[in-house]
């Protein structure tokens, strides 16, 4: 199964959020109630990892106290980020009660600060390497991420904006 960022994060938004194991035996679940299929876990990898620089996904590291059940403090979910236009892939439907996982409830302002942190990183990185296609996607981003979460991004919009003049 080859998912797309917006399958990564509709198979995520199922449960709230997976870890990567989690996701890696939610593809393969959803791959075989779809008829066979493999999940390669090297592309999985390298497609989460795009997902997350794009903000299709977050990775959200819950704080101990409030860590889902079956979660590892340190263990970062994987979540739908606000770049992302959730889709659920074939096959995938029922997988919440085949793997019987509980839906998991996130504390959106931590998980919004989550978001603000890689983003502002992201910003650094874009202009310190003068980057100007990551900066105008960035740029994007910025209002994806401000509708998406409680946080306010004026101050890395405006450095964005600058760099690219």
């Amino acid at each position: 199964m080859d998912a797309t960022a917006d399958e990564l994060a509709g198979v995520v938004d199922l449960f709230g959020g997976l870890t990567r194991d989690e996701l890696d035996r939610a593809l393969a679940e959803a791959a075989f109630r779809d008829g066979g299929g493999d999940v390669d876990r090297d592309a999985l990898e390298a497609r989460v990892d795009r997902a997350l620089e794009s903000f299709a996904l977050v990775a959200y590291d819950p704080p101990n106290r409030s860590a889902p059940d079956g979660i590892e403090p340190g263990e970062p979910l994987l979540v739908a980020g606000p770049t992302a236009f959730p889709t659920v892939p074939d096959g995938a439907e029922d997988v919440p009660h085949i793997l019987e996982i509980e839906p998991r409830r996130l504390d959106r302002e931590a998980l919004g600060e989550t978001a603000r942190t890689e983003f502002v990183a992201a910003v650094e990185d874009a202009v310190a390497d003068g980057d100007d296609d990551r900066i105008e996607t960035l740029l994007d981003a910025s209002y994806d991420v401000e509708t998406w979460a409680p946080v306010e991004l004026a101050d890395e919009r405006a450095r964005l904006e600058d760099a690219l003049e």
